[in-house]
């Protein structure tokens, strides 16, 4: 076995750095002397050891022997002494490179010739640099097989690539300036490995397979274990003492000064049972989440595969509502998990999402939110939407639909009449049915749910009382509480000949000031809640200014008629 060595001074200044290994052997001396930068591998000469020998399997080529004779000083090649340790440096191992496995939004590949974007499929080589922009990402595989998934806005340097001979193990190192990476080694075998990578704020060695690094803008280095085990401390040289081993499980912070924290246990997996596992939105993903807790915020990601390599969607909310542009239609992965106040992600939560927002959905017309229909008028009417086959309304009870009292699957206008519909309240919903090239139909998600209420209609005036005569007449008639209503008088019956329209909040109306005559009267009743009766048949009054005797009653004729005033 070859573990890597710790040279004397540190490269770099602070960082975190994460090496893995193919023993668990290495992974102990790595807590003891964490590697500050993979600059040598140490080898312990065993018998029959020769320079051709090493320069073979450790830089692929027997005819560089004399490159290790150069660098470990040896006095005579042929002569190796058995447990005398030969530095193998770095720099003379082969290189090797790393491919982009995904890619999503823009995500720019930096090297001395110049700036591109990167493209799924590409070779990446030593020296390269990745920058992720805002809801960007990028996969790369390492030619071991280890996955590094750079999160949105990162920047991360493949610093080194390298192959112990030919086709040895990888070592491979990267410098993490800003941003967040989560890595997936596969399971290891006896051929050892080393993996790093590097922040500006601690020194971390690490024998995992699940592990990931956060850098906070204020320089904080944030690594949680989920599989494996971390060796953590700062990455100057002299504070090379103050670490901590991590164990599945936990998580620590090391301040940008390089302070490492107590190791503490990740924050459990957050419960989603009350999260939809549908989403119907057009305009926005709307995604509500459950209540903290423990967690001062959520980290949440969207991706096409359970393995997390390809993301679409990331971002941290405090608030229990994340929200980004809309996706297209199609089943993917939701991931949730809680951030601890020293910003350690915990373990997460993973379950299909499902995102449906085509065919849109139409848009209520009316009635209004929380109108009134008329039992005996009551009818639903939606916008139509252009290119859609169909529509299907619903009507029930509660809002969760779970007893429709009526429906239409396949109405080719956006309507729904609702005859026979009992009084009550009500909620209503609609959707557009598509169909496609086979003739199967696609169905959208429904907009969203209106309430309503159906009632009967107020009753007519069916009688009025007359009280005084001549110019003092007056109506009255019976009403409930809250009824208005809307009197109408007419010199026909027909209503043609109109004379007042009238508003009355009481059921009473008296004559001011008409010219004596004939007249028709009708009313409408307005209930409470707004509906309106229909116009109650013309009724005929009589106008007249009759002459009254001292006690308010109408002086007559000798034949009984009323005597008018001139």
């Amino acid at each position: 076995m070859f573990c890597p060595s710790q040279p004397a001074a540190a490269p770099f200044h602070t960082a975190i750095r994460l090496a893995l290994w193919g023993t668990l052997a290495c992974a102990a001396t790595a807590h003891a002397a964490p590697p500050l930068g993979l600059q040598s591998i140490a080898h312990t000469v065993v018998l029959g050891d020769t320079l051709e020998r090493l320069a073979l399997h450790y830089l692929g080529d027997a005819r560089r022997w004399h490159l290790l004779q150069t660098s470990n000083r040896v006095a005579d090649p042929r002569r190796l002494q058995p447990g005398s340790v030969l530095r193998i440096p770095t720099r003379l191992l082969p290189t090797s490179s790393a491919t982009v496995e995904f890619v999503h939004g823009s995500v720019t590949r930096k090297t001395p010739d110049g700036t591109a974007f990167v493209q799924p499929g590409q070779v990446l080589e030593e020296g390269a640099a990745l920058e992720s922009g805002q809801d960007s990402f990028v996969a790369v595989r390492l030619a071991d097989g280890s996955v590094v998934r750079v999160q949105a806005q990162s920047e991360v340097q493949l610093q080194q690539l390298r192959r112990r001979g030919r086709a040895g193990s990888l070592q491979s190192v990267l410098e993490m300036h800003r941003g967040s990476v989560e890595t997936s080694v596969p399971n290891q075998d006896k051929t050892p490995r080393y993996l790093e990578i590097r922040t500006p704020s601690a020194s971390t060695s690490v024998r995992g397979t699940r592990f990931d690094v956060r850098l906070t803008p204020e320089g904080k280095t944030a690594t949680a274990v989920v599989e494996g085990t971390v060796a953590v401390q700062a990455r100057d040289a002299g504070q090379s003492s103050a670490g901590a081993l991590l164990k599945p499980g936990q998580g620590v912070a090391v301040s940008a000064e390089g302070q490492v924290g107590t190791p503490r246990a990740l924050l459990p997996m957050p419960d989603l049972s009350g999260v939809p596992e549908a989403l119907h939105d057009a305009a926005l993903l709307n995604l509500p989440l459950p209540a903290l807790g423990e967690a001062t915020k959520w980290q949440v990601e969207i991706a096409q595969d359970p393995q997390f390599t390809q993301v679409l969607r990331q971002g941290s909310f405090s608030a229990p509502m994340a929200t980004w542009p809309v996706l297209a239609d199609g089943l993917y992965q939701l991931r949730v998990r809680g951030v601890d106040a020293e910003g350690i992600p915990g373990y997460a939560t993973q379950r299909p999402l499902r995102i449906k927002t085509r065919p849109i959905p139409p848009l209520a017309q009316s009635p209004a939110p929380g109108a009134i229909l008329a039992q005996d008028q009551a009818e639903l009417r939606c916008t139509e939407v252009p290119g859609v086959r169909w529509y299907h309304l619903q009507v029930a009870r509660e809002e969760g639909f779970q007893d429709v009292q009526a429906s239409a699957e396949r109405q080719d206008e956006c309507r729904l009449p609702l005859a026979g519909l009992a009084l009550g309240r009500y909620y209503w919903r609609a959707a557009s049915v598509q169909q496609l090239a086979d003739g199967s139909a696609d169905h959208g998600p429904f907009s969203p749910v209106q309430p309503f209420a159906i009632e009967a209609r107020p009753a007519a005036v069916d009688a009025l009382a007359e009280q005084g005569g001549g110019a003092n007449l007056a109506l009255h008639w019976t009403a409930l509480p809250g009824q208005t209503f809307r009197l109408l008088l007419t010199r026909d019956p027909e209503g043609t000949q109109g004379v007042a329209d009238e508003i009355l909040e009481h059921p009473a109306w008296s004559a001011q000031g008409l010219p004596p005559g004939t007249y028709y009267v009708r009313i409408q009743v307005k209930s409470a809640s707004g509906l309106q009766s229909e116009f109650s048949p013309p009724r005929k009054i009589s106008v007249n200014h009759s002459v009254l005797d001292g006690s308010g009653l109408p002086l007559r004729t000798l034949s009984g008629t009323a005597i008018q005033s001139p």
